[in-house]
């Protein structure tokens, strides 16, 4: 190895040294660590008991960085809405042009579901910190209601009439709400999200052709 070999070695060497130290300093994903805490404290000592000071003092953060990423500790269990709201949305304009209604919006939440694939253990623990609030418990009836308005509209879009895209829309969520509370009840090797909603609108379909 030549003289300039060696150097160059050697100041790679404390180039890596110096990344690895600033790295080991360096703690990123700020709105990831106000989320994880805050469902840490939620669990551990209630919704209403979790002060933003203490999930931010948990996350090793600011009071103003809590704020900078979310409007209130409410919405660190609403985040993600709505993006939510528009795969939905996308679901809908990308189902087959012949499709019925409902079965456009099957499609669409059928879309939705690989989201929540890895996530059944979080979303257990959301549903429970929700069901133990009033205030949450309507929260979600409003993030629902919002994603009934969306679909009923992204349907509306492809030529559906009144009053099927606003029947097919409901009808929709409340497959979806009542898929996903058995889906996060379930086992850890149960049928998965997209699953259990095919469970239900074959359900559904029987329910309504007797």
């Amino acid at each position: 190895m030549s003289v300039a070999d060696i150097k160059l070695a050697h100041l790679l060497s404390v180039a890596v040294i110096a990344y690895d130290l600033s790295m080991s300093r360096w703690k990123p994903d700020a709105r990831g660590r106000l989320a994880q805490a805050a469902m840490e404290l939620y669990g551990e000592r209630g919704f209403e008991q979790t002060t933003v000071a203490e999930i931010a003092q948990r996350a090793g953060l600011t009071e103003r960085t809590f704020f900078r990423h979310f409007a209130d500790k409410r919405e660190v269990l609403f985040d993600g809405a709505a993006a939510l709201q528009a795969r939905l949305v996308d679901g809908v304009a990308a189902a087959p042009a012949d499709a019925a209604p409902i079965e456009i919006v099957a499609a669409a939440l059928r879309s939705i579901a690989p989201i929540f694939a890895e996530r059944r253990a979080f979303a257990a623990q959301r549903q429970a910190i929700i069901a133990a609030n009033p205030d949450l418990r309507e929260r979600e009836l409003i993030k629902l209601a919002a994603l009934a308005t969306a679909l009923t509209a992204a349907l509306r879009e492809r030529g559906v009439g009144q009053p099927d895209a606003s029947l097919a829309a409901e009808a929709g969520i409340a497959v979806f709400r009542i898929g996903f509370e058995r889906w996060v009840a379930g086992a850890g090797d149960g049928p998965e999200l997209g699953e259990v909603m095919d469970e239900l609108f074959d359900s559904l379909s029987a329910v309504t052709t007797r």
